[in-house]
């Protein structure tokens, strides 16, 4: 059983029509695969995320791979992701016998480095008469790149699709972690060929599990969702066309996303107040910078991040644990894992002072002015102490 914290990092918030319409779904038997919830959910998604259209996964992570099986991505070919996100969308790469390159992270964002892709792809690839772009080092195709925006903060996107579109390379958009986050007065998911997101426990709405694709193609989306339901061609025979995947998201789950997707706005507004709270109590503290948003976005907040010398975001991690209130380290760089180690990388060297440095505080859209003023107040006595 978890530990039952007094101020835990990110807890769902569920207070509105969901028992309802789960109820409803229980109530008529339509509680797998199929069902009005399904459709419903897909098409508020695609509505909201400025997108024409969206298929319901299972998971987030099912959404990344099924997106990449879409878009072509095929055994030894390569894709470029950041070496500071949640291991997700690479093993996700792996999944279609493709290779990562991992790539850096901006300073501020923390969001991957679109000038080092420029950099990379402009001095260490060539392209071929096919008109696609080749590794010179490994010789093979660099075929998509995977910008995730990182605790809801949009990455450039504007840039990072000018070398997309030059160099003949998709871009998939890891959203998983940015519903409600603004580029430029435009949802996140909107921009790649394909957007993908996450309804975990922890994600800013949630059906416990689940995740979404969005496109603007129409021919892409049936695709996807002709993969998604393993393929079968014939809705009466059991005749499948290929190896498909059984990605479907059930229905029950599906209502409880509506349920949350009606509130989004809310919870977006809610994380942004709270952020504000925080970094107006925290710029009272030298020794801590609260990270913010970029003049050119929004974000939803998702995580709540600030930066701390090396020598203390162990042990402030440790004293803040101590106290009740669960924090979090940034993720293991995913290229220092044992299974990447090997794996190709580019000047990776921001993401490092970020591993160093980052700490997630609690985040939940139930936590309350008064929750924050604890968890800063904790932070204060830590660098007293120290």
């Amino acid at each position: 059983m978890s530990k039952n914290w007094k101020i835990p990092l990110s807890e769902p918030e569920i207070s509105g029509n969901e028992w309802k319409y789960i109820k409803e779904c229980l109530d008529t038997g339509w509680v797998s695969s199929v069902g009005d919830y399904v459709e419903k959910f897909e098409k508020m998604l695609a509505s909201y995320s400025g997108t024409g259209y969206a298929v319901a996964t299972v998971n987030g992570t099912s959404a990344l791979h099924i997106s990449l099986v879409a878009c072509g991505i095929s055994p030894g070919d390569e894709v470029i992701v950041p070496a500071l996100t949640f291991i997700a969308p690479v093993n996700a790469v792996r999944y279609c016998g493709a290779y990562p390159v991992f790539m850096d992270c901006d300073k501020d964002t923390l969001c991957i480095d679109v000038k080092k892709i420029s950099e990379f792809i402009k001095n260490e690839c060539k392209q071929g008469k096919d008109g696609f772009t080749y590794n010179r080092k490994s010789g093979r195709k660099v075929k998509a790149i995977i910008p995730v925006h990182i605790f809801g903060h949009p990455a450039d996107m504007d840039p990072l699709l000018e070398v997309s579109k030059k160099y003949n390379i998709h871009v998939i958009e890891d959203a998983t972690e940015s519903l409600g986050s603004e580029y430029k007065g435009k949802r996140t998911g909107s921009f790649g060929r394909i957007g993908c997101f996450s309804f975990n426990g922890n994600k800013i709405i949630t059906t416990g599990g689940g995740g979404m694709v969005v496109t603007n193609d129409k021919r892409l989306s049936e695709r996807i969702r002709h993969l998604c339901t393993q393929a079968k061609k014939d809705p009466l025979e059991y005749y499948h066309n290929e190896i498909g995947y059984n990605y479907r998201l059930t229905n029950i789950q599906a209502a409880m996303g509506v349920a949350q997707l009606e509130r989004i706005q809310e919870f977006v507004n809610t994380k942004r107040k709270n952020a504000s709270i925080y970094s107006d109590l925290l710029s009272e503290i030298k020794d801590v910078k609260f990270l913010w948003e970029n003049k050119q976005v929004k974000s939803n907040f998702w995580f709540y991040t600030i930066k701390v010398a090396k020598r203390h975001k162990k042990k402030l991690i440790k004293y803040l644990l101590s106290r009740n209130i669960q924090v979090r380290p940034v993720w293991k760089l995913i290229h220092t894992l044992p299974m990447y180690k090997n794996s190709q990388t580019y000047r990776i060297e921001n993401a490092v002072k970020a591993y160093e440095t980052c700490i997630n505080l609690p985040c939940s859209v139930n936590l309350t002015s008064r929750d924050i003023v604890i968890v800063v107040e904790n932070i204060k006595n830590y660098f007293n102490r120290n």
